[in-house]
């Protein structure tokens, strides 16, 4: 299995078995381990398949061909066995439904799934209750209060919770949820989108009003300007990239089983609507290893990629009877259905690599080709599997039923962000262009380490133009647009999410759309300059173009504001000192001290806090965070700075530890079945289990107020280089540090370790 350092690191980290934290599994061992467990399922309908499709799907897996979502990879041929991404849950008007969909949403976190609601049926803010005599809190407040709860799950040990809100436009609360995340610190586990009825789109091109109705009472309580809230939401879109929008009407048209349930609600990313109690796997095929040289020309060898197809379609259908399902209503719904979801990455490879320009008719045209071959092809895989296996339960009424085809899965295709996975594949996200051409990682002792996209390399290399120095100079831009150094016909090839107009990538999601069962998910990037008109035109055009939905990301909109620290009493002047000081001189620190490391998992990334003493105690305490860098190291360094000068200064430890517990943050994280709440919080449970344990041992043997060194881990520091607006800003991951973080499809995913979140 040919994979970079880079992806084995990601596979590492979170994919691969751990037995006490160790990594017990190679990539190659996991492939056996998912092949394996998802051909078991043929002994239900051919037996005597099972070796040969064993070995189908090892190979497509270890050519990196095809890799299925996350949560396969993961939990498949192991006690979870939970194989699904992505869950719809239903929210109905009643405490009893509200919290039991809270307590799913719970469990489907746990084992690695992503969930989506819409809260649409709920009683407007300020509604009456019969029941109590008193007033409703509104969606917006169980909004917040299904994101609190997914601050204290964490998916699996590898995944953290994601979850889509949705509110229908009608509905009375419409103005509160569109700007419920202007505060870019709040509801950080949801992405929100606006469900879009085609009666607001009409109203909003003729200016006219349209009804809010009371969902309790089916009563028309207040119009609005259907312009002047179209309005609001492009103004949050361009604030921060949220709402995005979902077509609800487009959406529920292409409803396979309309007899069965209406779709009210999409999973995180906004490309897989489903059913109330509806679950999804997807799994994506890597365009860019379907490449064939003739000569100098390059081709898509579609003979190959048809039966990688037909293979894959098999895969993720056997993925729906191997799924150990969280929710038996869950169970029942995803296996009337059997919806399964083919998508693609390495599609900006491939297209680099067959000479075509991502913004351009000829690349736009290509798409739409590649999408229709796998669409029909796929569908057909699904014909035949039909014919051995029988055709989805609820396939009576539905779509395909009044079309004469028996097939057996509801839907077969879905275009999915790929960010993780195509780490691991070496390939472009999704459908998305090149995210950065080249980069530089500062390591220990301010040495660079220069990255190269290596289909960019190889092509410079082919041509003569390669040098360190050029592409150190891409490094810095980001992009090559403009370079004079570099030819025409490669700025035009190699082009970057920020190189690319927001109308070519609406264009290029339009054209896989057509061709695609459910949705396709897509971020338009604009530049930080971008104007709200840019982005009204923009989710217009997705309209008429066809998509089912649309997201928006204008570079630096996410940014963190500048944080205040401490607050000036009333009557104070600034600068002023208070009457009463008193000064303290901190103890020398010796030469030598002795101590321990603890790691803790906190939701920053994994904590070493150090506890060092010298002869008269706790002397110090060092902190390192993943691999360091960004404001997560530097706040921790920060602290444990100031509490070792407290110690030498005569604090006592647990006066210390008094202050630092408690403290939360927005990502509290469970350890051997207790909550961290925050690095500070992680900091004084250490202090606390040292002061425990030392005072039942004797005291430590110095020797002339000596002992041997521990430092505690050395930092690895990562910074991003790349000055392209796609980087988000100073952010730094909270997992291991490195900068290169990308915003897509409403989530951060960071391309040095796999980690992502969404919201």
């Amino acid at each position: 299995m040919q994979v970079s350092d880079n992806a084995r690191t990601v596979l590492e980290r979170r994919y691969l078995k751990k037995q006490d934290g160790q990594v017990v599994e190679t990539p190659e061992e996991m492939i056996q381990r998912v092949s394996a467990n998802l051909a078991a399922v043929e002994k239900s309908y051919v037996p005597e398949k099972e070796e040969e499709v064993r070995a189908q799907f090892e190979k497509i897996m270890q050519n990196l061909e095809f890799v299925p979502n996350s949560p396969t990879l993961m939990n498949a041929g192991r006690d979870l066995q939970q194989l699904a991404a992505c869950f719809v849950l239903p929210v109905e008007d009643s405490m009893e439904s509200i919290f039991q969909t809270l307590k799913d949403t719970a469990l489907i976190q746990k084992s690695g799934g992503g969930t989506g609601f819409s809260f649409s049926r709920l009683r407007p803010n300020s509604d009456r209750v019969r029941s109590t005599g008193g007033v409703a809190s509104g969606p917006v407040s169980f909004l917040k209060c299904y994101n609190a709860a997914t601050e204290a799950v964490k998916q699996g040990g590898t995944r953290r919770g994601a979850n889509m809100g949705i509110l229908r436009v009608d509905h009375p609360d419409i103005l509160e949820f569109i700007q419920c995340k202007a505060d870019n610190t709040e509801i950080t586990n949801f992405n929100i989108s606006v469900a879009i009825t085609e009666e607001f789109m009409q109203a909003a091109e003729a200016d006219e009003t349209y009804p809010l109705v009371n969902p309790r009472s089916g009563e028309t309580v207040e119009v609005l300007s259907a312009r002047e809230v179209f309005g609001k939401i492009v103004e949050m879109a361009w604030k921060n990239g949220e709402p995005g929008i979902v077509f609800l009407d487009r959406i529920n048209k292409a409803n396979p089983t309309p007899h069965i349930g209406e779709i009210e609600a999409t999973n995180p990313c906004g490309e897989q609507p489903l059913l109330p109690n509806e679950s999804c796997n997807l799994g994506s095929l890597n365009l860019a290893r379907f490449t064939v040289r003739d000569g100098n020309q390059w081709d898509l060898d579609w003979d190959h990629l048809a039966e990688v197809i037909d293979i894959s379609v098999r895969f993720l259908d056997n993925v729906v009877d191997a799924n150990s399902y969280p929710v038996k209503a869950i169970e029942t719904m995803t296996k009337g259905n059997r919806k399964i979801g083919l998508g693609v990455m390495g599609f900006a490879d491939l297209l680099i690599r067959l000479g075509l320009a991502y913004n351009s008719d000829e690349g736009v045209d290509f798409g739409r080709q590649v999408m229709e071959f796998i669409h029909s092809r796929a569908v057909a895989a699904s014909q035949k599997l039909a014919e051995e296996r029988g055709p989805f339960p609820h396939h009576p009424g539905s779509s395909w039923d009044k079309r004469g085809i028996a097939i057996r899965n509801a839907t077969v295709t879905t275009i999915a962000p790929t960010g993780t996975i195509s780490i691991i594949a070496g390939a472009s996200s999704g459908v998305e262009p090149l995210f950065a051409l080249a980069f530089t990682r500062n390591v220990m002792d301010d040495d660079k380490l220069l990255d190269v996209n290596p289909l960019f390399e190889e092509i410079m290399r082919e041509r003569g133009l390669y040098s360190q120095e050029l592409m150190e100079r891409v490094a810095e831009r980001g992009s090559i647009q403009g370079m004079d150094d570099i030819p025409e016909d490669l700025q035009k090839l190699f082009v970057t999410a920020h190189d690319i107009s927001p109308e070519w990538h609406i264009r290029m999601q339009a054209a896989f759309q057509q061709f695609t069962d459910n949705a396709v998910s897509k971020t338009v990037n604009f530049p930080a300059k971008a104007t709200q008109d840019d982005i009204r035109t923009v989710y217009e055009l997705a309209y008429r173009l066809g998509c089912k939905g649309v997201t928006v990301y204008r570079s630096g909109s996410r940014e963190g504001e500048v944080l205040t620290v401490g607050t000036k009493k009333k009557g104070q002047k600034a600068g002023s000192q208070p009457d009463h000081t008193v000064k303290h001189s901190p103890r020398k620190r010796p030469r030598v001290t002795r101590g321990q490391t603890e790691r803790v998992k906190t939701g920053c990334g994994t904590l070493y806090v150090t506890i060092n003493e010298d002869d008269k105690g706790i002397c110090e305490i060092f902190t390192t965070i993943g691999k360091a860098g960004g404001c997560a190291a530097a706040f921790s360094e920060a602290t444990a700075r100031l509490m070792s000068l407290s110690l030498r200064s005569g604090v006592e430890p647990a006066q210390i530890s008094r202050q630092m517990r408690g403290i939360r943050c927005p990502h509290p994280m469970w350890q051997d079945g207790k909550l961290t709440l925050s690095c500070p919080d992680a900091i004084a449970n250490v202090i606390d289990r040292y002061i425990a344990e030392r005072s039942a041992q004797p005291p430590l043997p110095f020797e002339n107020g000596t002992a041997p060194s521990n430092p505690g881990p050395s930092p690895e520091t990562i910074e991003a280089a790349p000055a392209s607006e796609g980087w988000m800003g100073n952010t730094a991951c909270p997992d291991c540090g490195g900068s290169r973080i990308k915003h897509e499809d409403g989530c951060d995913v960071c391309l040095d370790c796999g980690f992502s979140r969404c919201g």
